[in-house]
Formats: structure tokens, C-alpha cells, sequence
């Protein structure tokens, strides 16, 4: 009889890289950053460039400076990532300034401060989105109107689909609900009443062309975007129809930054759980909280906060939910 000799893992190499799945992230938003440029013209531009530039620069700054590497981790494509994601988060008119220090915010403390990409408990992009939104609520909820194409911090703003539905559970107003743009404006992006809102969230249908590009090249899995999508979906068509103030559960998919959170910020590798199973109750969370956010919470959107906090949820989840190891005998009770 041969021996069987068992060697340590890993016992097989993948063409898998940090480097090859964040370039395929990046290469997957650009539908939504073509439409972006489409309907917000120069102040797209401004807003993405300043954010991707500046996170560059605070990471190469921080891991050279203050932690005294001599390798910096800038072509990876992670501090670009970060950058664009904070970009498609933001207005299309946000000063600079306020920009970089966003930039700041999510890679010194949402990323460098916990050790660099890998180690981050909080997904960077929306720990600058949510401080900026804490710190500066009139530059971060004024929402331009599309079509603006030369227009940057003098661009007219309007309302966007979350605050009509804010307003009308505030006022108990069903009414209010009739100024919505209807689906089809919402899948391609355009809102002829009022603000589109994020750089990023405008259009659905790029969104899903990023989705459909990801789940092609197995970068991401369907769990996390499809159970985020369908609570959002059950929760808020169980609110519409005991309530009309509620919106209905299409419009509540295609407004805010829903698409944009479940697609590209919640399932973030490092800050989401491993397991499959571990990954539908993230999402189903998120999605729950996102609905109790938006119509209970002060902000219109929840979808980031959503996320945030159950980033914090993912080792407990990542502790108790796990596959068995192969060869476990189960304990006698």
C-alpha cells in the first residue's frame, strides 16, 4: 500500500490577484461613470478626478511617511477604487475642498489607520461618505438637476426621488408620491422634476451592466446584491400596500443609492462575511435596515449606514456561520 502524504495548504494556485479583481471592479463602474459624465458633465469630471487623486496621494503619503514603508501599495488599484467609489457617492458639485477632505477621512482613518487594505473593519469609501455627509449636510444633499454639462458649483439643484418620499411619510400625504419619476427614468437615470442625486446612483441599468460583468468574471458572488435587492423588494411592497405613503418596491430598488451599496459597497471582500450562507443574512440585514432607515431614520437614504453597520456585524457572522472542516467528527451531546 503507497503512503498518502498530506502537505500543508494552499495545495493548488489560482490566476486570482488583489491587483486582477480590483481592476475588475474599476472596469465594471465605468458604464456608470460614462453615464455620470453624460448627465453632470464637467462637474462629474471635477468631483471623480479630486477624489481618485487625492486618495492616491493620502495613501502614498501615509504608507511612506507615517509608516515608514519603502513599498507602497498605489498600484494595487485599491486606493483608486476607493477614490472613485467615494466619488460616485458624492454631489457633482461638492467644492474640492470638501472632497479631499473626504479622501482623507476614508483612507487615513477608513483604511491606513487599521493596517491597510486586508485589515479595514469599514469599508473606506462610505467611512469618508458618512463623515462628510455628518460633518457638511447642505454641500452633501444638494442635488443638481441633469443636463448641466458645463456647469460645477453654480449647477441648479432639485429634488430627488428619496426626499419626495421622505416627504411624503412626513406629511402622511400619499399625494406627494405622484411627482416621482416613473421606472423607466429611474432604469436609464433621468428625473424630469428634479436632482438625480449621487454621482453614481443615477442610472440602474449601468449598474447592472457592471453587476452582470462582475458575476461574468466571478469577481463577486450573487448572494450579497440579490438579498439586499429582494428584502428591500418584500419589506417595502408589504409597507406599500398597508400604507400608500410608502412608496412601491420598484421605486424604492431604482432611487437613492441602493444599486450603487449592494453591487459595489456591500460586497466589498474585507468587510463582508466568507460563507454563502454568512452572506444572505448580511444582505437580507442590510436591506432591512436600509428600509427603516429611509422611511424612519433623519436621512433619506440608509443604504450606507446600512452597510457601516453591519461591516461591524461581519466577524460575528464570519464566527458563527461557517462551513464544517473537512474530516470534523461532530461532538457527542
Amino acid at each position: 500500500m503507497g503512503k498518502l502524504i498530506v502537505s500543508l495548504s494552499p495545495h493548488a494556485h489560482g490566476n486570482d490577484s488583489v491587483e486582477k479583481n480590483m481592476y475588475g471592479v474599476i472596469i465594471a463602474l465605468v458604464p456608470a461613470l460614462l453615464v455620470s459624465l453624460f448627465y453632470f458633465g464637467i462637474g462629474s469630471a471635477i468631483v471623480l478626478a479630486t477624489s481618485v487623486l487625492a486618495c492616491v496621494f493620502f495613501e502614498w503619503a501615509i504608507t511612506k511617511f507615517m509608516l515608514g514603508k519603502k513599498k507602497t501599495t498605489i498600484c494595487d488599484g485599491s486606493a483608486i477604487l476607493t477614490g472613485l467609489l467615494l466619488g460616485f457617492n458624492l454631489p457633482s458639485n461638492l467644492p474640492i475642498w470638501i472632497i479631499i477632505v473626504g479622501a482623507l477621512v476614508a483612507i487615513g482613518i477608513g483604511k491606513m489607520t487599521f493596517g491597510g487594505l486586508g485589515n479595514n473593519p469599514f469599508n473606506p469609501a462610505l467611512v469618508g461618505r458618512c463623515f462628510l455627509l455628518v460633518s457638511f449636510p447642505a454641500q452633501m444633499t444638494s442635488w443638481p438637476v441633469a443636463g448641466q454639462l458645463t456647469s460645477y458649483l453654480d449647477a441648479e439643484t432639485g429634488a430627488t426621488p428619496l426626499s419626495i418620499m421622505k416627504m411624503a411619510i412626513k406629511e402622511g400625504n400619499p399625494d406627494l408620491l405622484a411627482d416621482l419619476p416613473s421606472a423607466t427614468h429611474l432604469l436609464l437615470g433621468s428625473n424630469p422634476t428634479g436632482g438625480l442625486g449621487t454621482i453614481g446612483e443615477v442610472c440602474a441599468i449601468a449598474l447592472l451592466i457592471g453587476l452582470a460583468y462582475m458575476l461574468w468574471k466571478k469577481i463577486i458572488t450573487w448572494h450579497i446584491p440579490v438579498s439586499i435587492i429582494g428584502t428591500v423588494f418584500v419589506f417595502s411592497a408589504i409597507m406599500h400596500f398597508a400604507n400608500p405613503i410608502y412608496a412601491d418596491p420598484f421605486t424604492e430598488i431604482l432611487s437613492g443609492g441602493l444599486m450603487l451599496g449592494a453591487i459595489f459597497m456591500a460586497t466589498d471582500y474585507v468587510t463582508s462575511p466568507m460563507t454563502a450562507r454568512g452572506q444572505i443574512i448580511y444582505g437580507i440585514a442590510i436591506g432591512f435596515l436600509t428600509i427603516v432607515i429611509r422611511n424612519w431614520g433623519s436621512y433619506p437614504e440608509g443604504m450606507s449606514f446600512a452597510i457601516l453597520i453591519m461591516n461591524g456585524f461581519t466577524p460575528i457572522i464570519n464566527m458563527y456561520i461557517k462551513p464544517k472542516r473537512f474530516g470534523e467528527v461532530p461532538a457527542k451531546k
